[in-house]
C-alpha cells in the first residue's frame, strides 16, 4: 500500500500542477466576454469535468474503478491465509514464511515506481488494464506452484500486476469534479474491506475442503470480471491533453457528457503548454517538496501498523496451534521451531472466524 500511494502521489501532484496550470487568467476571461465570439471560447479539461458535473458515467465509475480495491485487498491479504497453509505443506521455518510477504511488496515496490512513469508517459488506462492481466494470470501460476522458490518468485510477480491495478485510483480521480472528490475518494476503503473479507470467506468455505491452491484460483475471479468490464471505463481526457492528443480528449468529455445528460462548454478544448511529464524531479520541486515527505511519511507510519497488525494475526493464532503437545495423527508433521519440536495443524473454518 505504501509504494501503491507513493506512485498515486505522483499522479496526484501531477493533477494538481495540471489544474494550477489550466486555471484561466483574468485577462483571458475578459477578453472572452469582450468578444463574444464562439470561436475564440475556449475551455480547459478541468473546467469540462466542472461542467458535466457528477452523473451516471461517475456512478459506473466508482464502482468499476473502486472494485480494483478488491482485486488490490484480495491479493495482499492472501498472504495471511495461504502463509499457515504453506507452512505446513513445505515445513518452513519462520524466516521463510516471512519472505513471502516480503517478496509480494518487494515486487509492489519496484513495479509501483514504474508503474507511475508509464502511467504517465503512455496512459493510465494501458496500465490499469494490463495490471488487472498481470496479477490475475501470475496469481492463477501461483496455484501450481511446484515448490517454495517457485511461490514466492510467483507472488512477487503478482505484488507487481498490483501496483499496476493501484493506478485505478488516480484514473478515477482525473474524471471525478473537485466538490465531489472529498466524498467520493475515501469511500473506495469500502471496496478493500469488501475484498478483505471476501479473501477471509474463501479461506473458511475453501481451505479446509479443497486446499489452497482452489482458494488462489477462485480468488483470481473479481480481477477476471474487471478485465471485461474495464472497457467501459476510457483513457483519462487529462492525459490525453498533456499528451497531445486533444481530439482524443474531445470525444472521452463528449461520451461522458452524454451519459450525464450534460453539454460541454462552449468553445474549443485547450491543450496548455507542453509539461514534463513522469519525472520524480516535480516531487522535490520547492512547491511539492514539503507535501510530498509529510504524505510519505503518513503513509509509511498507516502502511507499518495496518500491515503489521493484519498480516501477523494468522501468525499469532498458528502460534497456539503449531506449539502443542499432542496432535491428531493426520496432522503429525513435525519440524523444528524455536521452542523445540512441534506438530504443523492447518487451520479449519472455525479458525477464520
Amino acid at each position: 500500500m505504501t509504494d501503491s500511494m507513493k506512485t498515486q502521489l505522483v499522479s496526484a501532484i501531477h493533477l494538481q500542477q495540471v489544474e494550477l496550470q489550466e486555471k484561466p487568467t483574468g485577462n483571458s476571461q475578459g477578453n472572452n466576454s469582450n468578444n463574444g465570439e464562439f470561436d475564440d471560447q475556449k475551455f480547459t479539461v478541468e473546467q469540462a469535468v466542472e461542467t458535466i458535473g457528477f452523473g451516471r458515467f461517475h456512478v459506473l465509475l466508482f464502482v468499476i474503478m473502486g472494485s480494483a480495491n478488491i482485486v488490490e485487498a484480495m491479493e495482499i491479504m492472501l498472504l495471511a491465509v495461504v502463509s499457515p497453509e504453506i507452512r505446513c505443506e513445505w515445513r518452513l521455518e519462520d524466516w521463510q514464511v516471512a519472505l513471502v510477504s516480503t517478496m509480494v511488496f518487494v515486487g509492489f515496490m519496484v513495479c509501483g515506481v514504474l508503474a507511475g512513469y508509464i502511467a504517465d508517459r503512455y496512459g493510465r488506462w494501458k496500465v490499469v488494464f494490463g495490471g488487472y492481466v498481470w496479477s490475475a494470470y501470475f496469481s492463477l501460476l501461483t496455484s501450481f506452484a511446484p515448490t517454495y522458490g517457485w511461490f514466492i518468485f510467483l507472488r512477487s510477480m503478482v505484488g507487481c500486476g498490483v501496483a499496476g491495478v493501484s493506478q485505478g485510483f488516480v484514473l478515477k480521480t482525473e474524471f471525478i469534479p473537485a466538490k465531489y472528490r472529498a466524498y467520493l475518494l475515501p469511500l473506495g476503503t469500502i471496496f478493500w474491506m469488501t475484498g478483505s473479507m471476501l479473501i477471509i470467506l474463501l479461506g473458511m468455505l475453501v481451505v479446509p475442503t479443497m486446499g489452497w491452491r482452489w482458494m488462489i484460483r477462485l480468488s483470481i475471479t473479481p480481477s477476471i470480471i474487471l478485465i471485461f468490464l474495464f472497457k467501459f471505463i476510457p483513457e483519462s481526457a487529462r492525459y490525453n491533453v498533456s499528451a497531445g492528443k486533444v481530439d482524443a480528449a474531445v470525444k472521452t468529455l463528449q461520451r461522458i457528457a452524454r451519459m450525464n445528460r450534460a453539454s460541454l462548454p462552449p468553445g474549443r478544448l485547450v491543450e496548455p503548454a507542453l509539461r514534463e511529464r513522469g519525472s520524480w524531479r516535480i516531487l522535490f520541486s520547492p512547491t511539492f517538496r514539503r507535501t510530498s515527505l509529510l504524505l510519505w511519511y503518513s503513509w509509511f507510519v498507516a502502511s507499518f501498523a495496518y500491515y503489521g497488525s493484519v498480516l501477523s494475526s494468522s501468525e499469532l493464532l498458528e502460534k497456539n496451534l503449531l506449539c502443542v503437545i499432542n496432535a491428531d495423527a493426520e496432522h503429525q508433521v513435525k519440524h523444528r521451531h524455536e521452542s523445540g519440536l512441534c506438530y504443523c495443524i492447518p487451520f479449519g473454518s472455525s479458525d477464520y472466524q
